[in-house]
């Protein structure tokens, strides 16, 4: 390969990367899948809450009230944005990854930049205002807007839908929530 056109590919490659590092919420434990891993489950393709079948290991955790409560909260903004599911199990495991479903505030030194809510978004990156991202209907509908800018969001793997609106340096990390997220949308949706 010629010097420049190396040169060229290699710079484009580190504006990816660095566009991705610097543009995109990333909590700061999303490096680390949680302990105790298993293999996972494969769905039913024509399985309307995981149409692709679950990629990797799954994880799960045990879920408090406060978590309860904000993976419901994300199921009702759904609705409320006139999506489907699939949407609300994208979201769910985008939240499980990025912040347990717990809704931070700031984490001191443990934040990533500004990165604040259900769905880690950044003030600085235009999410919304603190008071907006820390609310999770305002969060969710942010974060569903973004999706449905995605072409095919539904009918890619939930991994590459909510990376590509999440922006994150683990772009793969998402996958491992998608059992769970659909176990809480299939147990919550119609309640």
């Amino acid at each position: 390969m010629n010097t420049m056109l190396r040169k060229s590919v290699l710079g484009i490659a580190g504006l990816a990367f660095t566009g991705g590092v610097f543009a995109g919420p990333i909590a700061a434990h999303a490096a680390e899948p949680v302990q105790g891993t298993k293999p996972a489950a494969v769905a039913v393709q024509g399985d309307k809450l995981i149409p692709h079948g679950v990629q990797g290991a799954q994880s799960k955790i045990d879920l408090n009230d406060e978590q309860l409560a904000n993976a419901k909260a994300i199921i009702a903004a759904t609705k409320k944005a006139g999506l489907p599911e699939r949407a609300a199990v994208i979201s769910i495991a985008t939240s499980l990854q990025e912040s347990k479903l717990e809704n931070l505030g700031h984490l001191g030194d443990r934040n990533d930049h500004d990165s604040l809510g259900l769905f880690q978004q950044r003030p600085s990156s235009g999410w919304g205002t603190p008071e907006q991202i820390t609310n999770p209907e305002y969060s969710t509908l942010a974060f569903l807007k973004g999706l449905k800018q995605v072409d095919g969001w539904q009918d890619m793997p939930l991994t590459e839908a909510a990376q590509t609106v999440q922006v994150s340096a683990y772009p793969d990390a998402y996958a491992q929530w998608e059992q769970q997220a659909a176990d809480i949308v299939a147990h919550n949706w119609n309640s």
